[in-house]
């Protein structure tokens, strides 16, 4: 293997490395923001993170069927917490704002999934999960405040 292509991959696992092991600042929250509902039908594709074109199948499709599977899908483009790529694979604790109903979710996406200016595309079936007075079918999307936590993988 050439002298660079080592490097590349000796800098990327000390990267991966470190941002598994930093602790998430409670900063990296949200009040009052988009949250809309998207397709991925992740039971429907084995939980499989390419068949859905997700951004972060480059990172996250050879982890392991369990922790794929761990949590419900969303795409996130908020501006408190991580960007792009680095918050591939980030739990986020989602709460409507109205019902006090929260979920945890996993980021597999970016936001070329969240549509009209929402923050958080979440997967379908988790967005009903927490809609419970149905407002945010209705409305096609909800107001909920998001922070990052800690994945219980």
């Amino acid at each position: 293997m050439e002298l660079k292509a080592v490097m590349l991959l000796a800098l990327v696992a000390t990267l991966a490395l470190a941002s598994s092991t930093l602790p998430l600042a409670s900063a990296q929250s949200a009040t009052g923001v988009k949250a809309t509902y998207v397709a991925y039908n992740a039971p429907s594709v084995n939980w499989e993170l390419g068949a859905v074109s997700a951004s972060c199948a480059v990172w996250d499709e050879d982890k392991p069927p369990e922790w794929r599977s761990k949590y419900w899908w969303t795409a996130f483009c908020g501006a408190a917490g991580p960007q792009g790529d680095a918050a591939c694979g980030l739990c986020i604790q989602v709460t409507n704002a109205a019902t006090g109903a929260a979920a945890t979710v996993r980021v597999v996406d970016d936001c070329g999934r969240a549509n009209g200016g929402a923050v958080l595309g979440m997967d379908t079936p988790v967005f009903y999960q927490i809609d419970t007075d149905g407002r945010g079918m209705a409305d096609g999307q909800l107001e909920v405040n998001y922070q990052f936590v800690d994945c219980q993988d």
